[in-house]
């Protein structure tokens, strides 16, 4: 396709919300209009392109929009996302290239592509988690194997809080949740000095622990656990008999409180007698029904009452859902601008095709290749983890209670 041809692009959202979303969404469309081209804002995802056919066609209005100028203007700061999202999936029963042919597999898939057919879509811009990402990628290497599709130049914007994406440092949303999350800490830290308690916050990740990190430092937790410390099985009893060494240590130094961070992540870690197997839209396991938390903290009360003889509460919380529509910080919403402006540049000015628009340095753009992000056999995506080697995993340790102080210290209070 020329990139003179392009003259109609789709845009549309999906999975979990993330601040700064509609600062994604403005840039990208006004960068189009501002080019003559009209841009078509999908609502809820794929929910409503899955389903597409002759007799459930899409129905402005309700299904899509006409975006205009008005549309996409002083909206960056909006914490609702003006087009929606949802879970809706179409490429679950593909699990292989060759699914990618099976009429029976890809049933949905070209639902959606009979959809772009009818509205004369020539590009999409996806914007989401990398659930998102491997319908992308989907879409496009369908072009490939199925006879007779309209072509569609596809680009993806990557977006989660929980920043585990490989092709990008920092996805938008994820300093603005982390500062949400990061205020629920201080203020529950405020709450355990003030009555003497342990709490241990559960924090959304999913399988990595950058949120549980970066809130837990800028929070001033007293520890933070994720899935990047644990190798093998989580075993909850032993975490908690070291969780009580320092509950001890604490209370030797007269703090009879804390804070402990711990990621959803470690719920994947789980015993399997105890791993959850509820699933979303998308076939993840639904890690926060595990109550990881809950869990430690049930662990640490007992431990330390058989070690001491005495009952301690330790209460616990969920974290997470709440962060996903925080006021987006302007960090985010400069992100954000960005890489809805990288998706015009990658389409219209660059006609580029299964690139993830990324940046680098001080906000540069960059295209990320689709098949730098996906396993090309299995057409999964990778989970970014934090490197145990990094300077931020290190970070994180540094600032954690220190169990035992100095001998100087020590000598001068004795």
């Amino acid at each position: 396709m020329a990139v003179e041809s392009i003259k109609r692009v789709g845009m549309l959202f999906s999975g979990g919300p993330a601040p700064a979303a509609n600062a994604v969404i403005s840039a990208a469309a006004l960068s189009f209009i501002n080019s003559g081209i009209e841009v078509i804002g999908f609502y809820d995802g794929y929910e409503d392109l899955e389903l597409f056919s002759d007799d459930h066609p899409l129905v402005e209005g309700r299904d899509y929009t006409r975006l205009t100028r008005d549309d996409v203007s002083a909206i960056r700061n909006r914490k609702d996302i003006i087009l929606r999202t949802s879970r809706a999936n179409p490429g679950k029963p593909v699990g292989t290239v060759s699914d990618l042919a099976d009429a029976a597999r890809n049933a949905r898939l070209r639902n959606v592509y009979a959809a772009f057919e009818a509205h004369e879509i020539d590009a999409l811009v996806s914007i989401g988690g990398d659930d998102t990402l491997k319908t992308a990628n989907y879409l496009l290497q369908m072009q490939k194997v199925v006879p007779g599709l309209r072509p569609v130049r596809i680009v993806h914007l990557p977006k989660t809080i929980d920043n585990d994406y490989y092709g990008i440092d920092w996805t938008f949303g994820f300093f603005s949740a982390a500062h949400f999350a990061a205020a629920e800490i201080r203020n529950l830290g405020a709450d355990a000095r003030s009555t003497q308690v342990w709490y241990v916050l559960e924090m959304m990740g999913r399988k990595a622990g950058w949120l549980t990190y970066a809130s837990g430092i800028a929070g001033e937790a007293t520890k933070m656990i994720s899935v990047e410390d644990c190798e093998g099985i989580f075993d909850a009893r032993e975490e908690a008999e070291g969780l009580v060494d320092l509950i001890l240590a604490r209370e030797a130094d007269g703090r009879r409180y804390g804070i402990i961070c711990v990621a959803e992540g470690l719920a994947d870690k789980l015993p399997d007698d105890m791993r959850p197997t509820t699933t979303d839209e998308h076939g993840n396991v639904k890690l926060g029904d595990a109550q990881i938390g809950r869990v430690l903290a049930d662990e640490m009360e007992r431990v330390y009452h058989e070690r001491t003889g005495v009952k301690i509460k330790v209460r616990s919380k969920q974290i997470g859902y709440e962060a996903r529509c925080a006021e987006p910080s302007a960090f985010d919403v400069l992100l954000g601008t960005q890489l809805g402006v990288g998706a015009y540049r990658a389409l219209v000015e660059k006609g580029l095709s299964g690139v993830m628009v990324s940046v680098k340095d001080q906000l540069s753009l960059t295209y990320v290749p689709f098949d730098e992000l996906i396993d090309p056999e299995t057409l999964k995506t990778r989970v970014r983890f934090i490197d145990r080697e990094s300077d931020f995993f290190k970070l994180a340790r540094a600032l954690e209670y220190q169990r035992s102080l100095p001998e100087r210290e020590r000598g001068d209070r004795a």
